[in-house]
């Protein structure tokens, strides 16, 4: 019962975010306001086994397409950096920098441990009330509601997904990761690191 029970609120969850945020959620740059900042969501550059991660590598493509067409001016990249042999912004960051993106347009954003943390921090830390989020569209949809709930005029551009077998098991804890967005509003969790002010631009 207790597996049904949490099924069902988690199908809830998903209807609900989905409802609410598809209208600020883009496939195509043109159709986004133009804004100051992206919001690039980071992941792992690596699965296991050193295979390169799909999910990285689309990321990186999006924040590009979206930096070169106008869109943005500056690019946060947050992630998780917690221990000095893991590092989702450093990584993501050399990879924008590959890819021609100035230096002087990428800010890194070492406690961005989960989706919550990063929406919140871009707010709080790097002063942003309103920029475009950069991530797959399941990972956009959460990001984007927990922005908007938070008072911040959140968009998301798409990056490609990955085939329904490479991310299946991507998909099924976002599934259930999209219920814990309303427990951590109702609870009024905040993000583990906040730290000084940083300046954009």
């Amino acid at each position: 019962m207790f597996i049904v029970m949490i099924f069902a609120l988690s199908v809830a969850a998903n209807y609900e975010i989905y409802k609410d945020t598809a209208v600020f959620i883009k496939d195509n740059t043109d159709d986004l306001p133009a804004c100051k900042t992206g919001l690039l969501l980071g992941t792992n550059r690596y699965l296991r086994g050193k295979t390169r991660n799909e999910y990285f590598d689309f990321r990186i493509n999006a924040a590009v397409e979206l930096y070169k067409s106008g869109k943005i001016k500056y690019i946060i990249v947050s992630g998780d950096n917690s221990t000095k042999y893991y590092n989702e912004p450093l990584d993501m960051k050399r990879e924008l920098l590959k890819q021609g993106i100035p230096d002087s347009a990428v800010y890194l954003d070492d406690a961005g441990l989960r989706t919550f943390d990063s929406v919140v921090r871009a707010k709080e830390i790097f002063g942003q009330s309103t920029y475009i989020i950069i991530s797959q569209n399941f990972h956009n949809q959460r990001a984007v509601y927990l922005a908007r709930h938070f008072g911040i005029e959140a968009y998301g551009y798409n990056a490609k997904d990955v085939s329904e077998f490479y991310g299946l098991k991507t998909k099924v804890r976002e599934f259930f990761a999209k219920s814990k967005v309303f427990i951590d509003i109702i609870f009024g969790v905040e993000p583990k690191f906040m730290g000084r002010k940083i300046t954009v631009g």
